[in-house]
């Protein structure tokens, strides 16, 4: 596939613009040779006034169609791995192995919901028959079901060039509800977003689906991004990234005339307790798991665990310089880009500079987007003094938080705003002993991890990615697995219809064969 830089508008092509940019190699800190058109308001418009038009066919269309749609989405991906893989390494300076991985997720959570929708019963099909013989009033006859929202928005994440971008978890999942998506590619790694975006095109031409169900739009600002969010076809928003960048989408969501749903998955600083139990049997595993899980990727998952807490001992002190070492032996590495290294180096010098911090292991970047890992440790009386350092510091480094008791951690982690995931590490007999602990931190946190380490969210029925704010906009909903599919569909109910007017999930006999609530039971018929 040939990269052109060109807004894609439906089927066509676009570039009416006279604002360009270009990606850059963060190894090289270089430009790369293709530009991008920044989109204009006309297209836009264009855009969304077709997604508008596509919706009212592509709600319409048999899941089956839309299954299809999906796996083939995942051929065209797939066809064009070779290509894809070897821009993506240029423009996000992760290895060969990280993006063939990341490809194979994305591909996998196409299929996967390709088969829910194939399937059927995720509408949740609830049908009361009617009653006129009951008192004091008649029983209506009343069916619901979850339909398509409308055109969704989506933002493609810089961290995760395919499986939050273009092709990934918010594109899937609404693609899957029946929703059209225009994506805003992430400045970061445009050219990757086209390949892709060339791909889904070719999956949709395939399957003869409406023009305008997808289209790609680039900008190295935030402009286009503004222009999305207040569009009045815009009927939600999906959103990989900062805190910032999420809560500006809330606000303008929220001060439309016709405010939209902003599914914003914002960062988490990801506590990880160790229980004097665990500490005291697994010191050196300790160590070594949660080295691997601060320094993957670079430290740049929004898993990646910022916050430790331990409890004083001689096994913390081992442990303590254990994972030091461990850390010490562990190579600098590239960052994303030089915009992610850069406040990543300007934060840790704000933590390292803090009095309430010791710095164990500091790595200083002179120059170039390669960081190597730090490690930073306080007290816990001395955290809860200082309400700045519960923040999140996108890249490897941890704080290690050593407290006088678990009850000083309870309090402590009591104190901390919403998170992705919580974690705990300690005995089976230690759940119960602190249950109220372990209570908590089901409340704190949309994903609750036990003896293993945050980094890893794995593509399944069950899975949480979401949590309380201001991890995630809305802590209901999670942005990876099936159920992420709910975010982008809403309730109607019919009353009083005649069979041949409702919905195939709705209708007598069950034509689709799906799960369906039947007053009050879960039946197959």
């Amino acid at each position: 596939m040939t990269i052109t830089g060109q807004n894609i508008i439906g089927f066509s092509r676009s570039s009416k613009g006279s604002t360009s940019f270009t990606s850059f190699n963060p190894v090289t800190n270089k430009a790369l040779n293709e530009r991008f058109f920044t989109a204009t308001q006309d297209e836009i418009n264009e855009a969304m006034n077709k997604a508008s038009v596509a919706f009212k066919a592509f709600k319409k269309i048999p899941t089956s169609v839309r299954a299809n749609f999906l796996r083939e989405i995942a051929i065209q991906i797939n066809a064009c791995s070779e290509t894809l893989t070897a821009q993506a390494i240029l423009e996000t300076g992760l290895p060969e192995v990280r993006i063939k991985g990341e490809t194979g997720r994305t591909c996998g959570q196409l299929k996967l919901f390709a088969d829910l929708i194939e399937e059927g019963s995720w509408v949740d099909a609830r049908i009361e028959n009617a009653n006129p013989d009951r008192t004091p009033l008649p029983k209506p006859d009343l069916r619901s079901m979850l339909t398509p929202l409308g055109p969704v928005v989506v933002f493609g994440a810089s961290n995760f060039p395919l499986a939050f971008s273009t092709a990934g978890a918010d594109t899937a999942s609404a693609l899957a509800a029946g929703c059209p998506v225009v994506v805003k590619a992430h400045p970061s790694h445009p050219g990757t977003s086209e390949i892709v975006g060339q791909a889904i095109l070719k999956a949709a031409q395939k399957n003869n689906l409406p023009d305008g169900i997808f289209s790609l739009l680039f900008d190295d600002g935030t402009d286009v991004a503004v222009e999305l969010a207040k569009h009045k076809h815009t009927s939600a928003i999906g959103f990989t990234g900062s805190h910032s960048g999420g809560r500006a989408l809330m606000d303008i969501a929220a001060a439309r005339k016709k405010p939209i749903p902003v599914y914003a998955e914002m960062g988490s600083v990801n506590p990880v307790i160790m229980l004097p139990s665990a500490m005291d049997n697994k010191t050196e595993a300790l160590a070594n798991g949660l080295a691997t899980s601060m320094t993957m990727g670079v430290g740049q998952f929004c898993t990646s665990p910022g916050l430790v807490f331990t409890v004083k001992s001689k096994s913390t002190d081992q442990f303590y310089k254990m994972l030091t070492d461990l850390l010490k032996e562990i190579p600098a590495a590239t960052m994303l880009s030089h915009k992610i290294c850069e406040s990543y180096s300007n934060k840790l010098a704000d933590t390292t500079t803090n009095e309430s911090v010791t710095t164990l292991l500091n790595f200083t970047n002179k120059g170039g987007n390669d960081i190597a890992p730090s490690l930073l440790k306080t007290t816990g009386a001395l955290f809860k003094e200082n309400s700045e350092l519960d923040g999140e510091i996108f890249g490897p480094v941890s704080l290690l938080i050593e407290c006088e008791s678990v009850e000083e951690i309870e309090q402590i982690v009591k104190s901390l705003d919403g998170q992705l995931t919580a974690t705990i590490h300690g005995t089976e007999e230690d759940l119960s002993t602190y249950s109220e602990l372990t209570d908590h931190l089901s409340q704190l946190a949309g994903r609750v991890i036990f003896n293993t380490f945050p980094t890893g969210v794995d593509v399944s029925h069950a899975m949480v990615h979401g949590g309380p704010y201001p991890a995630s906009s809305d802590g209901r909903s999670t942005s990876v697995g099936t159920q992420a599919i709910f975010r982008f569909t809403r309730l109607v109910s019919y009353q009083g219809f005649p069979n041949n007017a409702l919905p195939e999930e709705l209708k007598n006999g069950n034509p689709l064969g799906i799960f369906r609530t039947v007053d009050s039971q879960r039946v197959q018929s």
